[in-house]
């Protein structure tokens, strides 16, 4: 069983910085492969970003891309999501999900285990 607890939300203003923490309760921690993604009010689950079981391969979702880093650090069964220039429709509930199996997927169905999220509201 996984359990995952996001960390770092909070109203930001367009253009600010974002950082993103969440903590995994698993035994090895490097046999999962971890993702982020975020839901808009009446909008569907989206892809952010997603990093592989060692760390050495990371994927963004076109959104994000080119403002996004996504990092893990196997000392602290962590992983983080670092943001840039948030734009409004960066406003969302953003979720961490792990997977079991090796690559990175797109998927909401890819995922095995999900956090409750953390709401980043857009403060005018």
């Amino acid at each position: 069983q996984v359990q995952l607890v996001e960390s770092g939300g909070g109203s930001v203003q367009a253009g600010d910085s974002l950082r993103l923490s969440c903590a995994a309760s698993v035994r090895t921690f490097s046999s999962y492969t971890m993702g982020w993604f975020r839901q808009a009010p009446g909008k569907e689950r989206e892809f952010v970003a997603g990093i592989n079981r060692s760390g050495g391969i990371t994927y963004f979702g076109d959104s994000v891309k080119g403002r996004s880093t996504i990092s893990r650090d196997h000392t602290k069964n962590t992983v983080y999501l670092q943001m840039s220039s948030v734009i409004p429709e960066g406003a969302a509930v953003y979720y961490c999900a792990a997977r079991k199996y090796v690559g990175i997927t797109t998927t909401v169905e890819g995922y095995n285990w999900w956090g409750q999220g953390t709401h980043i509201p857009l403060s005018s």
